[in-house]
């Protein structure tokens, strides 16, 4: 009997580098609102406060649409695991982090992501192996995001070596996060998004409790009322639906690829909607990243060979 032959590895459509695309703005905020929100409370209380928000919004929406969160006892074990790898853990390091450092260093840190995505699913999946093209894309993305970060935030990688690695840390768990997704392809993305910011919200409730009671915090002022919804709202419950039908679709380092993409975001809503200014480093590192891009989604290359590139998914 002949051996079942392996699943192609999962491609990236049009459809997906659109999400993708609207991906990268939701989460370039992240950061903004989340440097807002831990000036007045601490990592846990944020990122419980961010989690459980999204998760009572995503319920009503499961609830409007039919849908069900009854998926059985192996599933939600598995939302457990995926809200540790997913949220806890890289939320907290990340918040923890931004105490010490800036918004611009925690993102190119975390655009370490896909690196660790890659190497992950290289080592331990089975159809998303690295490929010279691929590698050399994710090193294209990264030498584009220090350039587009520019010498200032690049020059802080010497300075507060924990926080820096924190974040580091919170990227290596991402990667896990983008293997360990795959289980979920058969359920609506709205539902497992809603599962895993429910167990996290009930994984990240005892150590609030403990760490940081809520009788104990300030009430927060307007601006950082404003930061946690909009990191609620917009950056999390809004964006892990848009996150999980990617992954969904074209398998967990493909996701991962959106970290690349947040600090182009941030650039370009800086300049659409603060009026900053476009510097020929920032087109330099774009430039960088996309080619990365390009790089990693291989079509443009296959064709360039006169290879016959395979369908993709619009």
């Amino acid at each position: 009997m002949a051996p079942t032959p392996a699943a192609p590895p999962p491609a990236m459509g049009t459809r997906e580098w659109l999400l993708l695309l609207v991906l990268s703005l939701l989460w370039g905020g992240s950061f903004f609102f989340a440097k807002i929100a831990v000036t007045e409370w601490p990592p846990l209380a944020v990122v419980l406060a961010r989690v459980a928000l999204a998760a009572a919004v995503l319920h009503v929406a499961v609830r409007a649409l039919g849908l069900t969160m009854a998926v059985g006892g192996r599933m939600w074990l598995a939302f457990f695991g995926m809200g540790l790898l997913n949220n806890l853990i890289p939320f907290g390091l990340i918040f923890w982090g931004q105490t010490q450092i800036g918004a611009g260093l925690a993102a190119i840190l975390n655009a370490t992501t896909p690196v660790f995505g890659v190497v992950v699913a290289h080592l331990f999946g089975s159809n998303e192996k690295a490929t010279p093209l691929k590698i050399a894309g994710v090193l294209a993305g990264v030498v584009g995001v220090a350039i587009l970060m520019g010498p200032d935030v690049i020059s802080g990688l010497g300075n507060a070596l924990l926080p820096q690695l924190a974040c580091l840390a919170a990227a290596l768990s991402y990667g896990f996060a983008g293997l360990y997704g795959r289980r979920f392809r058969e359920l609506p993305p709205l539902v497992t998004a809603t599962g895993q910011l429910s167990a996290t919200t009930i994984m990240t409730l005892p150590l609030v409790l403990l760490l940081a009671p809520p009788w104990l915090l300030p009430f927060p002022s307007r601006a950082a009322i404003g930061a946690l919804v909009g990191l609620a709202l917009l950056s999390t419950a809004l964006a892990y639906v848009i996150f999980f039908q990617i992954m969904r679709r074209a398998g967990g380092s493909n996701a991962m690829l959106v970290t690349f993409l947040v600090p182009v975001s941030a650039i370009l809503l800086g300049v659409g909607l603060l009026g900053e200014a476009l510097l020929p480093r920032h087109f330099l590192g774009m430039a960088a990243i996309f080619l990365g891009l390009a790089l990693i989604d291989g079509r443009l290359f296959q064709r360039r060979k006169g290879a016959h590139p395979k369908e993709s998914r619009t």
